[in-house]
């Protein structure tokens, strides 16, 4: 079984609107519904559960509806990070998920996820046991301590960028939140790199560099460009 973990629970003051990034409309269609289409159409994903901010568990519920994504099953409140929310959300399919299923984790507010992407992180956390999205980093990097100056290359060739959806075996993403607890380690935004923290080896799956996360009012211009364009593509 493949489920789709969704992380809704932020509020995102920086694209400075009045609701939540994830809830925010886009042509008439709230941010986190193009998301949940992506993953409801994919003939290997069995189920969607989403972590959403406390007080939009019923606006949610209502746009599934209304959008008929059938596969939303669960819904589960957020935490107080992304360690503790991503936490609660692989916690509450204790009684769902066997070791072996998996669990891809995605952020709601990465609306331009592909099937080709879903399909390649189910495959390679099969085969490897993870299965990241991620790009080879295109930019110069330079290594910084004030954000002023900085004094150090760091080769591309030994960078990747990860992205979501993140693919793991059940069994693994719920021991990782154990043993985190166990640790008293705290402040993990993302599961990756609390798998590191834990000494675990991760593999990459295809990632695309299309798969922007909304994070501010230019992220949100890039989507709408994005989905503008592939609209006039399905026209042709």
């Amino acid at each position: 079984m493949n489920i789709a973990l969704i992380l809704a629970g932020g509020y995102g003051s920086r694209t400075e609107q009045d609701i939540p990034k994830q809830f925010i409309n886009v042509y008439d269609k709230p941010l986190i519904i193009y998301t949940l289409e992506n993953f409801e159409r994919h003939p290997e994903i069995d189920g969607i559960a989403v972590v959403c901010l406390e007080g939009w568990h019923e606006v949610l519920r209502a746009y599934a509806r209304q959008y008929k994504i059938t596969k939303l099953k669960w819904i589960v409140s957020g935490g107080n990070d992304g360690q503790e929310s991503t936490g609660k959300g692989v916690e509450a399919l204790k009684d769902v998920c066997s070791e072996s299923d998996v669990i891809m984790v995605h952020d709601a507010i990465r609306p331009f996820i592909t099937a080709e992407v879903i399909t390649d992180g189910i495959k390679k956390c099969m085969e490897k046991g993870s299965g990241l999205s991620a790009v080879r980093c295109q930019e110069t990097i330079v290594r910084t301590d004030d954000g002023i100056s900085g004094s150090e290359n760091i080769a591309r060739t030994e960078i990747m960028r990860v992205q979501t959806p993140q693919a793991y075996r059940y069994g693994k993403a719920l021991w990782a939140y154990e043993e985190a607890r166990r640790q008293g380690i705290t402040g993990e935004v993302y599961i990756n790199t609390l798998m590191l923290r834990l000494g675990e080896k991760l593999y990459f799956s295809k990632g695309t560099e299309k798969n922007v996360k909304v994070t501010t009012i230019d992220d949100l211009e890039v989507f709408k460009a994005l989905l503008k364009m592939e609209r006039e593509e399905w026209i042709k």
